[in-house]
């Protein structure tokens, strides 16, 4: 599809406001809605980047299940859970949304449940009296909602900055999101884990507030960062971003009317042929994106040995380089259009994980060994003394970009190649095209891995996915550097 289609007569259209149909195409400039917008994404995003990815859950592999590897492959059981309830429910609430009209309502109860469940997290510690099932349903639970909190927000994209301003909201959004995570972590390296490694006079000489290193507090505080970002990151949008027009549609009766629209979508997809080959790609490429991002930090210290130290860092690092992502996402968006830069994000990113895999603490870059007994330290700080540490840092540097900038440009081509009318619908299938497939990448990750015995072996098997959703890409049509009229 290479057009904007017009609005429906009837449906969920017919219940729109004539003024908010003609800005739909909107000036191409950022409102106050859409950088609020854009803000909500900036207090929602630091749950995955300080929770799931850098901090708090490879805290739980290593410390409370033990063993990295097993803690990967417990993890990964976990989100097979979320996948397979994603995949029967999100696409009818992208539906149902639609005829309800609202999505603030809906998004303010995920966030108002939220909250409380990451917060909640702080209490897992060793010993303690919080049970890993009751761990899993927490953290299950607060990605099951984050999900569909994502549904409802990209839903209101084009609302809130219009067509030709929602490559430059979507972007904003995933730098914003990075930009907060990188002054979590910051504060949290400063104020809890320096303390008493180093003796710089600008880092205290104890963990602020009496955190106690020995119960990992300063690996669980995180929790209670994100649980706060998210709250005051959501005021923003409750207060500036346009909402849809209430319907008067019975709840039930949303549901089901959802679930038939979605149905009769989904039979006439020869209209939305290029959407439908979109969806598909992005079923693989995301999926090897998100397990890239999922089990990098439980990969990093596994191979590379490195402790919650060398993870707080290494986060810090990589997050300031994933806001550079959203611009050079929006930059690839407006120059080559969202097709283009996905393709470029998904090579670049193919060959950067294969780079990735020849570095180890005795390795670099597949050929060349390293015995850092036989090498002076290349600085003498608390971490990543070593010319190992910093090729595989370099690496998840690139990586960081184009992932994130990935995210920004799937976005975008959504929303070039579906009416906007039908975005809430789209977009609920956009939610289960990243996660219908999400039992596929621990899958191919455990199968490696009991193949070559190795982590590396296992991680391996990522770059496939990210070739076949490249290879796919190729046959969509549309969604160049120009929104059509």
């Amino acid at each position: 599809m290479n057009e904007v289609l017009p609005l429906d007569a009837d449906g969920p259209t017919a219940v729109v406001e004539p003024p908010m149909i003609a800005t739909f195409g909107g000036d191409g400039k950022m409102s106050p809605g859409a950088y609020a917008w854009s803000i909500h994404q900036g207090g929602r995003d630091p749950f995955i980047i300080l929770v799931t990815i850098y901090i708090f859950m490879p805290y739980v592999a290593s410390v409370l299940v033990g063993d990295p590897v097993r803690g990967q492959a417990t993890i990964s059981s976990w989100d097979q859970i979320i996948g397979w309830v994603v995949v029967f429910t999100a696409p009818f609430l992208g539906a149902s949304i639609d005829k309800l009209g609202p999505r603030k309502p809906w998004l303010g109860l995920i966030v108002g449940l939220m909250v409380p469940m990451i917060a909640l997290l702080w209490f897992a510690r060793p010993g303690g009296t919080m049970t890993l099932a009751t761990l899993a349903g927490l953290y299950i639970g607060a990605r099951l909602l984050f999900v569909y909190g994502e549904v409802l927000h990209n839903a209101m994209l084009i609302r809130a900055a219009g067509l030709k301003a929602a490559h430059k909201a979507s972007a904003l959004a995933l730098s914003a999101g990075n930009a907060a995570s990188v002054i979590a972590l910051g504060f949290t390296a400063w104020a809890f884990a320096l303390p008493g490694k180093v003796t710089w006079n600008w880092v205290p000489a104890a963990p602020l507030f009496g955190l106690n290193p020995l119960t990992h507090e300063p690996e669980r505080v995180v929790t209670l960062m994100a649980a706060g970002l998210l709250a005051l990151g959501s005021i923003p949008l409750f207060l500036f971003t346009p909402d849809a027009p209430r319907t008067g549609v019975p709840i039930l009766t949303a549901w089901r009317d959802g679930a038939g629209e979605l149905l009769r979508m989904l039979k006439t997809v020869r209209r939305y042929r290029d959407a439908v080959v979109y969806l598909v790609s992005r079923m693989f490429f995301v999926d090897g994106m998100n397990a890239v991002l999922i089990y990098a930090g439980v990969y990093a210290i596994g191979v590379m040995k490195w402790g919650p130290l060398e993870m707080l860092v290494y986060g810090i690092l990589l997050s300031i380089f994933a806001v550079i992502g959203g611009y050079i996402a929006r930059l690839l968006d407006g120059s080559v259009g969202p097709k283009r830069a996905l393709q470029i994000q998904i090579g670049v990113t193919a060959v950067s994980l294969t780079t990735m895999l020849g570095v180890s603490p005795d390795r670099i870059l597949y050929l060349w060994s390293y015995d850092a007994a036989a090498h002076a330290p290349i600085w003498n700080g608390p971490v990543f003394r070593h010319l190992p540490d910093l090729v595989f840092i370099g690496i998840g540097f690139i990586n960081a970009i184009f992932i994130t900038g990935q995210y920004a440009s799937s976005r975008t081509l959504l929303t070039r190649l579906t009416p906007p009318e039908q975005t809430g619908a789209f977009f609920g299938v956009y939610a289960l095209s990243g996660v219908a497939t999400l039992w596929l990448a621990p899958t191919l990750v455990n199968l490696g891995t009991n193949l070559t015995h190795s982590q590396q072996g296992g991680f391996a098997t990522i770059v496939l996915l990210l070739i076949i959703g490249f290879a796919a890409l190729m046959f969509v049509k549309g969604g160049g550097r120009q929104v059509a009229p």
